[in-house]
């Protein structure tokens, strides 16, 4: 008998997100393709439950804009805040624009987890490209850039953390050893340029830490979370929602929860937020089972792989130059 969550879960994704961010990814072929990663991986389980990912995914927003020029390049160059008729900010959020955002980064860490190994490279060059656009400068006069090799471990460092952290907190059987995925997600960050990433969680740990000196929350970041978010509209359960900033506040690093002036409530209270969404999360997973493209990937090497994962994802040679017009293109 079908089951109704799961049918309207599937409907959802495929009309939100599979049909529009998941173009040209192959996960059903060449048969015996391991892709980035493999079957029994730690990426393949981590990434297979869609909840925790999309709220790992929330939560590596927050603490990656917590760095004033993540700030000012979203402010520039992200289609995530509204803009009035002559492209200027209003300060508000663009719901498409934060939903595009999202759809992106989905199919970006499905197709590099489940996808063939040239769709998981192809996504690898295009998000490569796109950072190549991303240069400017602060008001305060601080140039910034995508391709900075210290932006790049930042945001390397911020993606692992939330991912992995997630999964720790809110997945119903998380991996009793989280190190084997931050280990073998190094490929992620040394595709998209970065060096000298962490490998371990206590080393993300202490990498985030090591940036507190030059973080803070802008008023960029300010009006985008806590008591700002509410009465926005956002149903609890969406990222943007009150409950959802809530969440991603929570896991923080408790500097960094200081940073964000987060106030952890009562004991009680705290215990049954984290509980609600605990149950929530597992539910709906437990509902849909893993989606498509993971038993896309499964069938794929069902008969074996034909070759070990590439030992290393780093670029080989430099990209060419492409216009922010000429990468979206190829999005």
């Amino acid at each position: 008998m079908p089951n109704p969550i799961a049918t309207r879960f599937e409907k959802d994704f495929d009309r939100e997100i599979r049909a529009r961010f998941f173009k040209g990814l192959d996960f059903a072929g060449p048969e015996g393709d391991p892709g980035w990663f493999g079957p029994g991986s730690a990426t393949w389980y981590v990434h297979s439950h869609l909840p925790t990912l999309i709220l790992g995914l929330v939560a590596a927003a927050y603490i990656e804009g917590l760095d004033p020029s993540i700030s000012w390049m979203a402010y520039d160059h992200s289609r995530i805040p509204e803009r009035d008729k002559n492209g200027i900010p209003t300060g508000g959020v663009d719901p498409e624009g934060a939903a595009v955002r999202l759809g992106h980064s989905v199919s970006f860490f499905i197709g590099t987890a489940y996808g063939s190994t040239p769709t998981a490279e192809r996504l690898a060059r295009t998000v490569r490209a796109m950072h190549h656009t991303v240069k400017g400068t602060r008001p305060d006069g601080l140039a910034y850039d995508a391709d900075d090799p210290e932006w790049l471990r930042w945001n390397y460092a911020t993606v692992v953390w939330g991912l992995a952290t997630a999964h720790e907190r809110y997945h119903r059987r998380p991996l009793p050893d989280i190190d084997r995925y931050y280990q073998e997600f190094v490929r992620v960050g040394e595709a998209l340029g970065g060096t000298d990433l962490p490998a371990t969680k206590a080393e993300t740990l202490e990498c985030l830490e090591s940036y507190l000196p030059r973080l803070a929350v802008t008023p960029i970041k300010a009006f985008q979370t806590g008591p700002n978010l509410r009465g926005n509209g956002v149903k609890p359960w969406q990222p943007g929602s009150a409950f959802f900033d809530w969440a991603a506040r929570d896991m923080l690093p408790e500097w960094a929860q200081k940073l964000a002036m987060y106030q952890r409530p009562n004991p009680v209270t705290l215990r049954a937020r984290r509980a609600i969404l605990w149950t929530a999360v597992n539910a709906l997973h437990d509902s849909t089972g893993p989606i498509q493209e993971y038993r896309q990937a499964k069938a794929r090497v069902a008969k074996g792989v034909t070759a070990a994962p590439a030992p290393s994802t780093a670029p080989a040679a430099p990209d060419p130059v492409l216009t922010r017009d000429e990468v979206e293109a190829i999005a």
